[in-house]
């Protein structure tokens, strides 16, 4: 979802990097009431057409309380740029534990994604928030990156 243009208008787009924010924004809100409210303030804009719908439909769909938990953690972190160690779970389900400096979360499609720098893979990795088993954080200062950098999904592109 590269951009959402809002209802009745033409020129009024949320960026990339804008709806990542409203994601990590809404991961930090968990299922509390006022999640519920931007969460319904969302919906009134309406539902975008296409490729969009499926990304914007699961950004309005509350996370499970596990993984609203480790949200909330990731998006400390991020807030306060201190790297995590997770317990990731790949599409075949072998584990790996990862040291990664989380830059963003973002909704993709049917799903959310952890944006980070992977230090074990020395770059860039969005890690699916479902598949993430742990998330502890740590003392450790992360780089400071900016999001626009590390946005997957828009093709490659150098990061900051």
């Amino acid at each position: 979802m590269d951009t959402l243009t809002l209802p009745g208008t033409e020129t009024t787009t949320l960026s990339a990097a804008e709806l990542a924010a409203l994601a990590l924004s809404l991961a930090h809100l968990g299922s509390g009431p006022q999640a519920v409210t931007a969460r319904r303030a969302l919906a009134h804009l309406g539902s975008p057409d296409g490729r969009q719908a499926r990304s914007f439909a699961t950004l309005l769909d509350p996370l499970d309380p596990d993984t609203a938990r480790r949200a909330r953690l990731l998006a400390q972190a991020i807030t306060e740029r201190r790297v995590v160690r997770v317990l990731y779970a790949d599409e075949r389900g072998r584990l790996s534990r990862r040291e990664v400096e989380p830059v963003t979360t973002l909704v993709h499609g049917d799903h959310w994604y952890l944006v980070g720098w992977c230090r074990l893979r020395r770059g860039i990795r969005a890690f699916r928030l479902d598949r993430l088993q742990a998330v502890e954080p740590t003392e450790i200062r992360s780089r400071d990156h900016r999001a626009d950098g590390f946005l997957p999904f828009q093709g490659r592109r150098a990061a900051a």
